[in-house]
C-alpha cells in the first residue's frame, strides 16, 4: 500500500510542483497536494508526512496539522514547536548553545490595545526604560525589528539614541528588539533539510532580488568558496540551530565578521524555496533533498514528537 505525502501551500509554483512530480517516481509514494476538510475530534491522518509551507498564514491550517500530528502524521515543520517560537527565544536558545549572536535586547510594546489598562495591566513593566543599559549591551549602530517579524517587515537602522527613540516610538503593537548591527564582509543564507542537510549559498540582503523583493544570491561556480574552518562552522551551528528548534525545514542565515559567523535570521520554518530566487542549480538540490527526506519519514513512519529535543541539547552545551 502506498505512503501518501501532502502538501500544503500558499501562492509559490514552482516548489510544491516539482516537490510532487519528484515524489511520485519514487515506488510506494503518493504525493499530491493536502485536501483539508472538517477534522473531527479523534482524527486519524491519512497522510503519513504533511510538509507545511503555508500555516504561518492560515489559522485552520495549522490546527489541522496538530490534530494530524496526533493523528500519526509526521509534519514538517513540528506545528506544535512552530507555535510557540519566536525570533528572541531563538537568539536566546543560539546564544546558550554557544552560536554567536549579535548582542540583543528584548523591549516592551510601545503601545497596546484599548482595553488594556496602562495603570494597572502594565505594573510589571520598568518605566522608565532603562535606555542608557539598553544601549550601552547593544551599542550603535543597531537594528530595531519586531521580536516576531521577517520579511524586513518595521525594520529600522538607528545610528544615535535621538534615532532609536523615534523608531521605537512608531513601532505601535509591535514586541521590538534591539540588536547589534554586523556590518559584515560576507553573508550566508543555508537552506536546511532533515536537520543536517546544509546547502551553504552567498546571500546579499542588501540587494533586490529578481521578483522585486529584498535579498538576493550570489550564484558561484567553485563549489567550496569559504576557508573550511569558517564553512565547517557555519554548517555545524545550523545543524546545532535546526536540531534545538525541531526544525527539518528551515533557512539560517549568519553574517561574517572578521572571520565570525554571527547567527542573524534562523527561525524560518517555511523557507524561500523558489527556483527563480534559488536558480536551478541550489532548488533542484533543495527539491531532492526534500524528496528523499520526506519519503524516508513516511516508510520508517517517522512521528512528530518523537525528535530530539532542545533541553538535551542546552544539557550538552553546558558540560
Amino acid at each position: 500500500m502506498a505512503e501518501r505525502i501532502g502538501i500544503l501551500v500558499g501562492w509559490e509554483q514552482s516548489f510544491p510542483e516539482a516537490f510532487i512530480t519528484r515524489a511520485n517516481k519514487v515506488p510506494g509514494i503518493v504525493a499530491e497536494l493536502a485536501k483539508i476538510g472538517g477534522t473531527p475530534e479523534k482524527y486519524e491522518s491519512p497522510y503519513r508526512v504533511l510538509i507545511d509551507r503555508i500555516s504561518q498564514e492560515v489559522k485552520h491550517y495549522r490546527f489541522y496539522l496538530k490534530a494530524a500530528a496526533l493523528g500519526g502524521a509526521f509534519v514538517i515543520n513540528d506545528p506544535f514547536w512552530w507555535s510557540a517560537d519566536d525570533k528572541f527565544f531563538g537568539y536566546s536558545l543560539a546564544a546558550q548553545l554557544k552560536c554567536a549572536i549579535p548582542r540583543t535586547v528584548m523591549l516592551p510594546q510601545k503601545d497596546y490595545i484599548p482595553a488594556i489598562d496602562k495603570q494597572r495591566s502594565l505594573r510589571n513593566l520598568e518605566f522608565p526604560l532603562n535606555w542608557e543599559g539598553i544601549v550601552d549591551h547593544v551599542r550603535f549602530p543597531a537594528i530595531l525589528k519586531p521580536a516576531d517579524g521577517g520579511g524586513w517587515r518595521d525594520v529600522t537602522v538607528v545610528r544615535t539614541p535621538g534615532e532609536l527613540l523615534r523608531a521605537y516610538d512608531a513601532s505601535g503593537l509591535n514586541v521590538m528588539t534591539l540588536q547589534e548591527f554586523i556590518d559584515f564582509d560576507h553573508y550566508i543564507r543555508c537552506i536546511c533539510i532533515g536537520q543536517d542537510r546544509i546547502l551553504q549559498i552567498e546571500y546579499n540582503p542588501k540587494l533586490i532580488g529578481p521578483t522585486g523583493l529584498r535579498g538576493r544570491y550570489i550564484f558561484r561556480d567553485e563549489e567550496e568558496w569559504l576557508p573550511k574552518d569558517l564553512h565547517d562552522r557555519i554548517v555545524q551551528d545550523s545543524i546545532t540551530i535546526n536540531k534545538a528548534l525541531q526544525y527539518d525545514m528551515n533557512s539560517v542565515e549568519f553574517a561574517i565578521k572578521d572571520g565570525v559567523p554571527y547567527a542573524i535570521d534562523f527561525t524560518n520554518p517555511a523557507p524561500d524555496m523558489h527556483i527563480e530566487h534559488l536558480g536551478e542549480r541550489y532548488f533542484d538540490i533543495a527539491v531532492d533533498w526534500m524528496v528523499e527526506f520526506a519519503v524516508k519519514a513516511a516508510k520508517e513512519g517517522y512521528r512528530t514528537r518523537d525528535r530530539y529535543h532542545w533541553a538535551k541539547l542546552l544539557g550538552d552545551a553546558a558540560k
